[in-house]
């Protein structure tokens, strides 16, 4: 079982305003596919408080795996790809790029994501939708590449 962590990028979430259904959403698929959510953190859309969060994840927590929601599209308040490239060592682009291609059969919206995803370490960060729908989609494209990643990135065996 691998670790993971949540952090879900929402002003109004992290005010209280809003209730969160995209990172309960990828806690709830994530559990179901064998991996432990270590801990789920809710900041708002502020560049230093996501990179803070992100680094906390990888660094002090040590999770192998750190997804984002929110913060990717084109709203000034939208930073959450900035944060990502101040946090990661090397960019893993085919990952967002995947879930956009993906997504562009169900909207052609998700030609507007600016979703990043890299390497920190021995974590993966990967940015992903702020909605619930688009969540579950981008989860199903790309979890079991992801696996393999983490097992290559972690020097594991696969059997």
């Amino acid at each position: 079982m691998r670790n993971v962590c949540i952090i879900v990028v929402s002003d109004r979430c992290f005010k209280g305003e809003r209730e969160d259904k995209s990172g309960e959403m990828i806690k709830k698929i994530l559990s179901r596919n064998g991996y432990h959510v270590e801990g789920k953190i809710v900041v708002p859309d502020e560049i230093e408080m996501i990179e803070e969060a992100i680094k906390h994840c990888c660094d002090n927590i040590k999770a192998p795996l750190v997804l984002t929601t929110g913060g990717t599209g084109f709203s000034h308040r939208d930073v959450t790809p900035e944060a990502t490239l101040n946090c990661i060592e090397r960019e893993a682009r085919g990952i967002c790029d995947a879930i956009r291609m993906y997504s562009l059969e169900f909207t052609d919206k998700a030609m507007l994501s600016r979703a990043v995803s890299g390497l920190r370490g021995d974590s993966l960060i990967i940015n992903l939708p702020g909605s619930e729908k688009a969540v579950k989609e981008a989860l199903d494209v790309i979890l079991g590449a992801v696996g393999h990643g983490l097992n290559v990135l972690l020097g594991e065996n696969e059997d």
